[in-house]
């Protein structure tokens, strides 16, 4: 299409507006800072349970001590405002009380993912200029084999155990000597979390603006190069306002229930932006209770906590609502309070949703965004009765355009390029000017990489992703990356690595390789690329071929190679 006909095509202004529920503005006032949100919700909320962790639950009073304490020792230690301080940890109390404290003291928090290898780790910590790193005791070893590479400072172990009281001595001596989950490690000058929590909570105070930077969270690009997506505590504080109208009209209490508690099943990882800011920050705002999941592999064990629980709220990503689903005693956990179960990092399937409805009675709610974007820019109605096979509608604030590859608008119901405009859209890359470029229009529109089309009434439905990304369970997996490590196998002279579709986890990494040495197998070289790779994104399929389908300027046609596995079925 010319750009005379795009324009001439262009969609009526915010369609979306008209189809919002009553009780949702079209914009949101200023949201102010995190860290006066968490201050305001640890005093308003004081008494109330905030965090479940094992069983054993803290208050929003002891999860403001405990922030508090981490940042007085943060500063006592000479870290600025501003610093780094990185978090490696899951579901565990420990988490949201670091993050509270490091975005009250003003320093920037980056998330990292606990099942990272050395080299993954290595990466990120020094790229961000993390000065201090917090890991829990069960990857404290990777820590250890990453630490020659690292410019890091200073190192905190934390325990599943903490903040936990006497319980935590009991949850510790499970991990370590029943489930032997805690590995040796060797780190001269560790500091206990436990010792850190411990001490004084008198921080001096910070003054923290809406421009400062909140995280720098990970994500890769086309280059499959990870890089800090920067947010700002206006961007993601913005995002938290936006969840809060479109979302906080339909979580009213029952009449005549003042005292009544949302409880937010938070099996999500919080190091994962969905979780950060859906079932992290947004219950701040309206005092609820996270029931932290710390390892949601583990069906049987996650159905067993969901039964002896209370809960209103759910969140989770297609695979692990369809394993729920699935399990034989899910149907036995009493939904009679869940309000909605929201999904968002990876497409919907409508038979999961379908079977998930015929189980709980609810239908899933379904969401989309990017690290870049805090993650929210559309989502359902939350008054939806089912499942819409939809991403919603644009969020307050946020405008959400349909593009052409030359950044024309296009017509209602044609499919384009999805691009964001809106508060909650990131600063920009981690000291990546050329990268940030790449993907900012010159009228202040994200590049999502991903294809849309936009309905009638301003509802988004997507239809693909413009870049080779492979989505394993909500995480995104960049074939560069895979390849780079296949590639350094003696037996490999090269690779070519796509997602195909897998009924369990979404996509799955497949590699296609032309080998130097012909006696080397896909057992090998999967074992190979577990030493370099986090578990998801080692390749669950290995085809060896002759050659691989290439372009004239001998660029690797991966489309090809994913038609060639449709095209046998």
């Amino acid at each position: 299409m010319n750009a005379t006909a795009a324009t001439q095509a262009k969609p009526e202004p915010r369609p979306w507006l008209a189809h919002y529920p009553p009780a949702v503005p079209p914009e949101i006032g200023d949201p102010g800072t995190l860290a006066d949100l968490i201050a305001r919700a640890c005093q308003t909320y004081g008494t109330r349970p905030a965090f479940e962790s094992f069983g054993k639950a803290i208050s929003f009073a002891e999860t403001g001590r405990a922030a508090r304490a981490f940042a007085a020792w943060l500063q006592a230690q000479g870290y600025r405002k501003g610093d780094r301080i990185a978090l490696m940890m899951p579901n565990i109390l420990a988490y949201p009380a670091t993050i509270f404290g490091a975005l009250l003291g003003g320093y920037t928090v980056v998330n990292v993912n606990p099942l990272y290898t050395a080299r993954e780790l290595a990466h990120q910590l020094n790229d961000s200029g993390a000065r201090v790193l917090v890991v829990i005791e069960n990857f404290a070893h990777v820590v250890e084999e990453a630490k020659p590479q690292l410019k890091i400072e200073r190192v905190v172990v934390a325990t599943a155990g903490d903040l936990m009281g006497f319980k935590g001595h009991i949850v510790n001596f499970v991990a370590r000597r029943i489930k032997k989950v805690v590995k040796p490690f060797n780190l001269p000058g560790f500091v206990p979390l436990a010792t850190v929590l411990a001490g004084s909570d008198a921080m001096t105070p910070v003054t923290v603006t809406p421009d400062d930077i909140a995280f720098l969270q990970y994500t890769g690009g086309t280059t499959g190069v990870a890089k800090g997506a920067t947010l700002s505590h206006r961007n993601v504080a913005s995002n938290v306002e936006q969840c809060g109208l479109w979302l906080g009209w339909a979580l009213e209490p029952p009449l005549g229930r003042s005292d009544y508690q949302h409880v937010m099943v938070t099996a999500l990882p919080l190091y994962h932006i969905f979780a950060l800011t859906c079932c992290c920050l947004f219950m701040l705002r309206i005092g609820a209770k996270g029931l932290l999941i710390a390892n949601p592999r583990d069906i049987a064990g996650f159905v067993k906590t969901l039964k002896a629980s209370r809960f209103t709220l759910i969140s989770g990503v297609n695979t692990l609502y369809n394993a729920l689903a699935n399990h034989p005693e899910f149907a036995q956990v009493n939904f009679d309070e869940l309000r909605f179960a929201v999904s968002g990092g990876m497409a919907t399937q409508a038979a999961v949703a379908k079977h998930w409805k015929a189980v709980t009675g609810r239908p899933i709610i379904e969401g989309y965004g990017l690290s870049e974007t805090s993650p929210v820019a559309t989502i359902n109605r939350p008054d939806i009765s089912e499942f819409s096979g939809t991403v919603g509608y644009p969020l307050s604030s946020t405008e959400v355009a349909i593009r052409d590859a030359e950044g024309h608008d296009l017509p209602i119901g044609e499919s384009g390029e999805i691009c964001i405009r809106g508060p909650q859209v990131m600063v920009g890359y981690w000291n990546r000017p050329d990268e940030t470029a790449k993907v900012m229009s010159p009228d202040g529109y994200f590049r999502s990489g991903d294809i849309g089309v936009m309905q009638p009434d301003g509802q988004v439905r997507i239809v693909d992703r413009m870049k080779d990304m492979v989505l394993v369970s909500g995480f995104n997996v960049y074939p560069n990356e895979v390849e780079d490590v296949i590639a350094t196998h003696p037996g490999v002279l090269e690779s070519a690595v796509v997602g195909l579709p897998d009924e369990h986890s979404g996509e799955a990494v497949t590699a296609f390789v032309v080998r130097r040495d012909p006696a080397l197998t896909a057992d090998e070289l999967r074992a190979f690329c577990k030493e370099s790779l986090t578990g998801y994104k080692v390749p669950k399929q290995i085809f060896f071929r002759e050659a691989l389908p290439k372009t004239n300027v001998g660029k690797v046609l991966r489309r090809a190679l994913r038609e060639e596995v449709a095209s046998k079925g």
